[in-house]
């Protein structure tokens, strides 16, 4: 459902060091003095996707470090939907309208050792992203609109040992799924299944281990997948392991254990997300082709115990198979200084039980499925059944114009499919007219789903 930059900062005794670390994580911090070895010191990781693109900050400020984001976005469906939603989308959430996506505030504070950061979220995917955690349905408080304007917010500290030790407490962004958080990151804006259908957030505890100058070895303790509360009694597990021997090489995998359906005490959940990058060209004083580079990303997964078998359908009635598998590939090349880009690619995935897909329908009320607290009711709910089947496959082409390091445009042609019907068709998934304040019919409507998607997408990303 949240990284990899290096930049330095000097000031008074201490410096203050965010370094690329792990692809879709937003930032590693390090608080340590000036003459501490500093992780992939020297590494120009702005072409890695889901890594900040810039080489360094505009700021110079003691003890804090500012940064300013905003996305803009316009899209249009060819489906053409009466009420504008776009649905099966982090990234997007109205059709042929201009959309304030996000707008990011905050930064990172630092004092000797000691490290803070936080984010706000304003905009279209405070409501987007919350709306996937069902977590807050469980004890007397709304966290959904406690957190919901929050998208990085802990505290911690930095030991001097190795390469350094971070120890965070809070929220942070999640690593599964290669995307950042932060749409000014990614190559792609539309991101494919793989990373669209993974967590975006966690919350709780990391621990940032980083025993050569190019290794990081992380473990989490959180409160569950994508989840600001945690569903049953036990929370859930994780680490990260990055390795990049060489400025244009890198590979990481991201694991997690835990139990993420509710009322479900004997279900598990395993999920295995691996990603490789390679930067196989490099003339950035080129007028021509400046770089290119290549990312592959390939997950897995399954959920067992408690009436799902995992990768197992020899029962499919009473115990059927439940699992996640997939894949997706990118390829870009930067022209004339790495001021423009173009890039290409797509992905694919299968999910069994859907426990991963992103609801298109159901949100309409407000409480969840009360025989399933992990699933919304509504008034026409997408069904998310043990053993319901699920499989899509996407493909996009995009150009990317960057006058400087802080903004930077984009135009993109996104193709969806999957093999039930999943995306807004004519009709609209609201009402007989679109509206929200149209009544429905208690019969002879249902929201209109199609079974694919083709979308024009165009973009405005500012970062400070």
């Amino acid at each position: 459902m949240s990284n990899h930059y290096l930049k330095s900062i000097t000031a008074a005794a201490f410096c203050f060091f965010t370094i690329s670390a792990q692809a879709g994580e937003t930032k590693d911090t390090i608080t340590t003095q000036e003459t501490a070895k500093i992780p992939w010191d020297g590494f120009d990781q702005t072409w890695v996707n889901g890594n900040d693109r810039r080489d360094s900050s505009a700021f110079h400020i003691p003890y804090f470090t500012p940064s300013i984001l905003i996305d803009c976005n316009a899209s249009h469906s060819f489906n053409n939907p009466i009420d504008h939603t776009v649905v099966g989308s982090t990234a997007l959430s109205r059709n042929d309208e201009m959309v304030i996506s996000a707008i990011n505030l905050g930064g990172d504070f630092s004092y000797g050792n000691a490290r803070g950061r936080i984010m706000t979220q304003f905009g279209m995917r405070s409501q987007v992203v919350p709306r996937n955690d069902l977590s807050p349905y469980r004890g007397q408080y709304d966290m959904a609109n406690a957190y919901r304007y929050l998208d990085e917010a802990y505290a911690g500290y930095h030991f001097n040992v190795w390469y350094g030790i971070n120890v965070d407490c809070g929220l942070f962004m999640s690593y599964i799924g290669l995307n950042s958080y932060y749409q000014q990151e990614n190559w792609e804006y539309q991101a494919s299944y793989t990373s669209d259908n993974t967590p975006w957030f966690f919350n709780g505890i990391r621990v940032q281990i980083f025993p050569t100058k190019y290794l990081k070895i992380e473990p989490w303790i959180i409160n569950g997948w994508q989840s600001y509360g945690m569903f049953n009694s036990m929370p859930g597990f994780g680490t990260n392991i990055t390795y990049s021997p060489k400025e244009y090489i890198k590979m990481l995998t991201n694991d997690y254990y835990g139990t993420d359906a509710a009322g479900y005490y004997g279900r598990h959940r395993f999920h295995s997300d691996n990603s490789f990058f390679l930067r196989y060209y490099n003339r950035p004083a080129s007028n021509g082709i400046s770089r290119a580079a290549f990312t592959a990303t390939g997950d897995i997964g399954f959920e067992k115990g408690d009436g799902v078998n995992g990768f197992n359908n020899s029962d499919p009635v009473n115990n059927p198979a439940q699992y996640f598998i997939s894949w997706m590939v990118y390829n870009k090349i930067w022209f004339a200084h790495n001021h423009f880009g173009l890039y290409c690619g797509g992905g694919w995935m299968t999910n069994p039980g859907r426990y991963l897909v992103l609801a298109p329908t159901g949100d309409a009320s407000p409480f969840p499925n009360p025989n399933n607290p992990t699933q919304t009711a509504g008034t026409h709910p997408f069904t998310e059944n043990a053993g319901d089947k699920f499989t899509g496959w996407d493909c996009s082409l995009g150009f990317s114009w960057t006058p400087n390091q802080s903004i930077e445009f984009k135009a993109e042609w996104v193709h969806r499919q999957a093999d039930v019907n999943y995306f807004a068709g004519p009709g609209g998934v609201t009402s007989p007219t679109g509206y929200t304040t149209t009544a429905v019919p208690a019969t002879g409507w249902l929201p209109d789903l199609v079974s694919s998607e083709n979308r024009l997408i165009v973009a405005a990303l500012f970062r400070l």
